[in-house]
């Protein structure tokens, strides 16, 4: 397939020291790896074992490995499980659909998967280890079946597998079971695994299972509920991911007819889905009782423009594009639309567009060094801007930091409206906050410079 390269324009109005400056940011999207393509993407991780490989996640049921170098011209299969992995007949929702590595994967070897199977209709959680002689293989022979649910339909299996930053427990999604508008009410139903996201621990196994429950679950006995839940009221959650620095668990849910929206996960919570789509009552129309849903955050109407489904994604957190630092992005399915989140707890989240790609977005995905990478039509691609990087601590861009530099900080913690750039540049302790700890740390870079 050819290198693809889509781009957009965004204009910022940075305010600097002494004045203001207009400059234009081009984002792009370009093919990262022009020499390989994939069967199906669906995801892409590293393992955070600090090889700075890349695994891709193919539907029909491999997992490829390669090295994160835009020159590289060969994958290696790292698992391959297409004979037990099922997948209704063409455009189809199921197959191997999630991926996860065990926090401790550099010594233990430890990964999971999340596919669908027949016989019955079910989501196998699967826990594999990686070969003794080969790093870039899976030992086939390793399984160990962690969990299964039965799915009624062929769509709406969620899919998405990650561990706790802070916890170390496994969370995975699973859809409200399919069909149309959950005809069998597993949205609201506590008794089920459909329509949450669970929370289990895999690195203890009681009452016969492979796994344990956390202690700290939110539906414990004597509560009528499966304890495994840790939030409900979902529809079909197309990624979950965490803020690598205020920790909270991000998640998209793909709408029926009118609302695609973005959560915020607590546990415990309801998420309303199949009383409410979005903010609003289904079926539309409708009139219901709001008492005790967790509505989302933001939400966008469907099929406006050509959108159709949303794709989850992450809160950025690398380096290589300050002006979108802190805001998570996610995009559509249909438009290849990338969009930029700036979430505030008061109710005023702004969102923007970043560009739209025109690529059929299945999954976002992060290098080791916190940079976007996203999946579809085939290939990975990257998303990158021409913005000036600058550094921590030169707020105003003048090439060092001094006294100028301590005086803006100031500024924005009495009250100022800093620029992407100042935000970025001024949070030396990568809080999401600029405040006196910011100004002792600048302090030392100045009397240590």
């Amino acid at each position: 397939m050819k290198d693809r390269s889509m781009f957009g324009k965004l204009f910022i109005i940075t305010q600097l020291a002494f004045g203001y400056t207009l400059f234009a940011q081009n984002y792009s999207v370009e093919n990262a790896f022009p020499n390989i393509s994939f069967t199906d993407p669906v995801g892409i991780h590293h393992a955070d074992d600090g090889t700075n490989r890349l695994f891709v996640i193919e539907q029909p049921g491999k997992i490829m490995v390669f090295s994160n170098e835009s020159s590289v011209s060969n994958t290696e299969t790292f698992l391959n499980i297409m004979s037990i992995v099922d997948q209704d007949g063409g455009y189809t929702e199921e197959g191997l659909l999630g991926l996860a590595f065990h926090p401790n994967f550099s010594e233990n070897g430890y990964f999971y998967v999340n596919y669908t199977d027949y016989g019955p209709k079910r989501n196998v959680i699967a826990r594999y280890t990686v070969s003794d002689s080969n790093s870039n293989q899976a030992d086939y022979s390793s399984s160990l079946i962690i969990l299964e649910v039965n799915q009624p339909y062929t769509n709406h299996n969620g899919g998405q597998m990650g561990f706790g930053p802070d916890d170390g427990y496994l969370y995975i999604s699973f859809g409200d079971g399919g069909s149309a508008g959950d005809p069998q009410g597993n949205g609201q139903n506590l008794q089920t695994l459909l329509g949450t996201i669970v929370r289990i621990d895999v690195d203890n196994i009681t009452n016969g299972q492979n796994y344990s429950i956390p202690a700290d679950n939110p539906f414990l006995v004597p509560l009528a509920a499966r304890d495994e839940i840790y939030a409900y009221g979902l529809r079909n959650m197309w990624r979950f991911s965490w803020d690598s620095v205020t920790g909270l668990l991000w998640g998209a849910d793909v709408g029926q007819y009118n609302w695609e929206e973005i959560d915020i996960i607590y546990p415990g919570l309801n998420y309303g889905w199949n009383t409410m789509e979005g903010n609003h009552c289904y079926p539309e129309g409708s009139n219901c009782n709001t008492d005790g849903f967790e509505l989302p955050i933001y939400e966008y109407p469907l099929y406006v423009d050509g959108v159709c489904s949303v794709t989850g994604g992450f809160v950025y957190r690398g380096s290589n594009m300050p002006s979108l630092n802190g805001k998570y992005l996610y995009g559509d399915w249909c438009t290849g639309d990338i969009w930029a989140l700036n979430y505030s707890e008061g109710g005023n989240s702004e969102n923007e567009s970043v560009i739209q790609s025109g690529i059929n977005i299945t999954s976002f995905g992060l290098d080791q060094n916190n940079e976007i990478l996203i999946c579809g039509n085939g290939n990975i691609y990257q998303l990158i801007s021409d913005e000036q990087i600058g550094m921590m601590g030169d707020l105003n861009q003048d090439g060092l930091i001094n006294v100028q530099d301590i005086i803006i900080s100031i500024n924005i913690i009495l009250g100022g409206d800093p620029s992407d750039y100042e935000l970025w540049s001024g949070d030396l302790n990568e809080d999401s906050v600029i405040d006196i700890l910011d100004i002792v740390l600048l302090i030392n870079l100045i009397l240590t410079s």
